[in-house]
């Protein structure tokens, strides 16, 4: 078995190339060398696997984000165009009335606050089991 078939690759008749032939047949081998030994490097490189695993699952997650605030903002805007006119403007009125007596009362407002956020909780609770 000689040198090509043990390595898989062509065998080479030696005797019929120039040196400069040969010279540009190991030149070219160096270079693939090269690019295999480049590439295992990066394979062993775990911090730089793992850096490119963290940017990959950030801009999947960024995308996601991006998706589900472009469906909030179509159901909300959907929202507000099956709203009526009057309930529109009757929300608005509580809004600011709550924030106006949220300023002028801070700690009534946190307590009432506190009050529903547990009734909220409770019934869900409740409805769970």
């Amino acid at each position: 078995m000689d040198q090509a078939a043990r390595t898989g690759g062509q065998a080479l008749d030696v005797g019929n190339r120039s040196p400069d032939e040969i010279r540009s047949d190991i030149e070219q081998t160096r270079d693939e060398l090269g690019d295999t030994v480049e590439a295992l490097a990066a394979k062993t490189d775990v911090k730089a696997q793992a850096h490119a695993k963290i940017d990959d699952v950030k801009q999947q997650t960024k995308a996601k984000v991006d998706e589900v605030k472009q469906r909030v903002e179509t159901a909300r805007s959907g929202a507000e165009e099956r709203t009526p006119p009057a309930a529109r403007e009757r929300a608005q009125q509580v809004s600011q009335k709550a924030t106006t007596a949220a300023k002028s009362n801070p700690v009534a407002a946190a307590a009432i606050g506190g009050f529903l956020g547990g009734l909220v909780v409770g019934r869900l609770m409740c409805r769970r089991h």
